[in-house]
Formats: C-alpha cells, structure tokens, sequence
C-alpha cells in the first residue's frame, strides 16, 4: 500500500490513541509522517513503534506542548525548517481538565489545547498548505459540540468552569473554526473538514469524576471503539480520493452528518475568529 507515498502528513497528539493510530495508517499508506508529541518520552516510542509496525523509516517526531503558544509557533517553525511541503495537517491533539488551570499564557488550559493551539498552528503553516496543493486539513471535534455554546463573556470560564462544559465549548469552536476556515480558503485547492470519531477506549476521560467519568472509564469500555477504529474516518479524510475537493463538512464514521445549528453560525464564527487572532497575537 503506497498510495500515500510522497505525501507530507503532521499530526499532532500523535503519540497516542487515536494519533499514534492515525500516524500508523498512513505510514502503512507509505506516507511521510510528522508525529508531534508533548513528551519527548512517549512521543520517541510511539515513534519507534510505527516504524517498527510498519516498515516505514520515513517517520519523524517534534515535541511541542500546544497549552503554550509560543511552543505551538516554535512547532510550526521547526517542521517549516525541515520540509518544504505540508500536505495533510490534522489537528487531533485535545484533553479535558477537571478544574479550571491556567496555562503560562493566561488561558483557560482545554480551550487553549483543544482551540486555540489548532486555530493558531493552522495558520502558521496555511502558506505551506497551499503552497503544497491539493493539501488538506483534519480537523478532530466532536458529536459534544452539540451541547456546547459560544458566550465570550464565559469564553475561558471567566464566570465559572465545569470540565463537560468546558469541553463541550472548545469542540463547538473546533466547527466554527472549520466552517469559517473552508469560506476564507474558497478558490484555494486546500480542503478542511471536522470528524467526530466516535467513543474511543483510550485515556482521553481519566479526569472525568462521578457517574459519567465512571462510565466513561468502565461501564462504557464494551461499546467503545478501539482507536484504530477511531482513526479510520480521520485517515479517510486524510487519504481517499471519494474526499478530493470536499469542504467545509462534518464527518462521522465515514459519512457526511449535519452539525449543530450553532457551528454553521456565520457572525459566531466570524467573531471567534477574531478573538483568536487577538488572544494568539496574530493580528
């Protein structure tokens, strides 16, 4: 299987679940893979890992931990330091975080990681995207941005922060940000899209509490995906040719769905778009 061969792919959170899952189906494909890790540990093993799996000795690691944003624009300068192309970037690195941290910059940690760090990443490396057309953008959101909302006066959990919420919040934005990145990239060759991978066994809810973070870590383990099988919408947006030229749409176990009314909010998007740009230092 090479029909990914000569293609550059960046994946952040790659060094587990459903990103290592991810970098080991491209690399299969004969991909160049990029895995971008926050534990110089863990991400050289994973590493490791997918060579060994796979064969493939065109794998690399950067480390980068996206609750910084000066690490998030440090990431994007280091692979534009290594390679000239960028042909599938997806943002699949998230968390959730029990209580309210701050990161060194100020924000609110699961916004920052989960929005923030995709909003800005992507931007840097945009230039190189287009440059390396047809390239392509993989957005990891969420079937919970369904009961998330935008409120830019609680944006970060300035009047008060509940982990579901807060997660809930930062997946919605993931489809704002997605929608509102396919409009600004009309009449260019470079597609973004959002997928909901579905329930998957990995860590991902080890600071959920009470009932749901009971199920979450138990009594729902039986019905969970594995994270290859969370990976295979991801690496089917990445990869196939049914997708070529599809913008601006909401995945689900390999099928088109119909995101919340919110996400497809225009002046909500337009807005949020701003305030990253503001909150990232961009403008």
């Amino acid at each position: 299987m090479d029909e990914m061969r000569g293609k550059v792919c960046l994946i952040t959170g790659a060094n587990r679940g459903i990103g290592k899952a991810t970098a080991l189906a491209l690399a299969r494909m004969g991909a160049t893979v990029v895995m971008a890790a926050r534990d110089p540990d863990l991400g050289a093993a994973a590493r490791s890992e997918v060579i060994e799996t796979t064969g493939n000795e065109n794998v690399y690691l950067l480390i980068a931990d996206l609750a910084s944003m000066a690490q998030v624009r440090q990431l994007a300068a280091d692979f534009q330091e290594r390679y000239s192309r960028l042909h599938v970037l997806i943002n699949n690195a998230g968390l959730t975080k029990h209580d309210k941290v701050l990161t060194e910059d100020g924000f609110e940690t699961t916004f920052a990681v989960n929005h923030l760090a995709p909003f800005l990443l992507t931007n840097l490396l945009l230039d190189m995207l287009k440059a390396s057309a047809p390239a392509r953008i993989i957005n990891v959101s969420s079937m919970m941005h369904k009961w998330g909302w935008i409120n830019f006066d609680n944006l970060q959990g300035e009047q008060g922060y509940n982990i579901y919420l807060a997660y809930n919040h930062s997946k919605l934005a993931n489809l704002l940000f997605t929608y509102e990145l396919a409009r600004r990239l009309d009449g260019f060759a470079v597609t973004v899209n959002a997928v909901h991978p579905g329930m998957v066994a990995t860590d991902f809810a080890r600071e959920y509490t009470g009932f749901i973070g009971f199920m979450a870590k138990k009594g729902w383990r039986l019905f969970m995906k594995s994270p290859e099988r969370g990976a295979v919408t991801p690496v089917y947006l990445a990869s196939s040719p049914e997708v070529e030229g599809v913008t601006g749409k909401y995945f689900v176990n390999g099928k088109m769905r119909k995101s919340s009314r919110a996400s497809h909010n225009e002046r909500l998007a337009a807005q949020l778009w701003h305030t990253g740009e503001q909150l990232t230092e961009m403008t």
